[in-house]
């Protein structure tokens, strides 16, 4: 008797919108749908998207526009669109909704100077690069980090995205070494690695902006604050492990959220984990 098929499993909706406490005037949503459309409504911000896979479509300024996988979604606040699924395989996206605030703030600091009036002339676009920061970004956002990593990534990001895409974007201002705050930034970081520390609270420290901060710093040492914040950590902790302490209160020693937080971080730098430095 022959077999019936297998009926397939309903792939259902899913999304996930959350905020970060430390990252003021940002939404972020990761979510894949199958079957959602959206009536038409505005955002009061920014929406920055990603698509990571499938298709969707949207009407938006008066035409529809194909939202495929690997292209970026820019979207003005206040404007009307829609939104809805167009393959098999779903529409599968990664967004911000950011305050045109905090756009005009990136903005400013990039300059150097007010800035405003930034908006985006196509509401999709293929940039492979802001792509993959995007992705870094939001994977960032899912998984345990510190206050400095995240805000520093988010402001490299929004940077790109201004000066990338945006129509009247900010031109960059010629940085000056400042070899006296990056030196200042570092022996804080070196004394305060435990501390939550902010991109702000270092920007503030050199009477610097927190973009001509960032720039500085990397041009300098050759890392961005919050990699230098994590290998300062640890080495830290790896001094910590190898005079006894215990790798969990060593992790909460040097600022790390838990020790699976140190252990990947370790990883990353040292090439093993606590647990194998032990080991050898």
């Amino acid at each position: 008797m022959p077999h019936s098929p297998t009926p397939q499993k309903k792939r259902r909706d899913r999304a996930k919108l959350w905020q970060d406490p430390d990252l003021a005037g940002i939404d972020i949503l990761h979510a894949h749908y199958f079957t959602h459309s959206f009536s038409r409504h505005t955002h009061d911000g920014f929406a920055i998207s990603i698509i990571e896979g499938g298709v969707g479509a949207f009407w938006y300024q008066g035409s529809v526009h194909a939202s495929p996988a690997g292209y970026l979604g820019l979207l003005n606040p206040g404007e009307p669109h829609t939104g809805q699924v167009l393959s098999k395989a779903g529409w599968k996206y990664r967004a911000l909704y950011v305050a045109p605030t905090v756009l005009q703030r990136v903005a400013t600091e990039i300059a150097d100077r007010s800035w405003s009036n930034c908006w985006f002339p196509e509401a999709i676009v293929y940039d492979p690069q802001l792509a993959q920061t995007m992705r870094t970004l939001h994977q960032l956002l899912s998984e345990t980090s510190s206050r400095l990593e995240r805000e520093t990534v988010l402001l490299s990001v929004l940077a790109q995205v201004l000066t990338r895409q945006a129509q009247n974007a900010p031109h960059v201002k010629h940085l000056e070494q400042e070899h006296w705050a990056v030196k200042q930034v570092r022996e804080y970081i070196e004394a305060h690695y435990a501390s939550n520390i902010s991109l702000q609270q270092l920007a503030q420290l050199v009477d610097l902006n927190p973009f001509h901060l960032a720039q500085v710093f990397c041009t300098t040492v050759g890392l961005p604050p919050h990699t230098y914040l994590n290998q300062v950590r640890v080495h830290q902790a790896k001094r910590l492990i190898l005079a006894g302490e215990a790798i969990a209160q060593a992790a909460y020693l040097t600022g790390f959220f838990d020790q699976s937080h140190l252990t990947r971080r370790f990883k990353q730098i040292l090439g093993c984990t606590p647990g194998q430095l032990l080991n050898h």
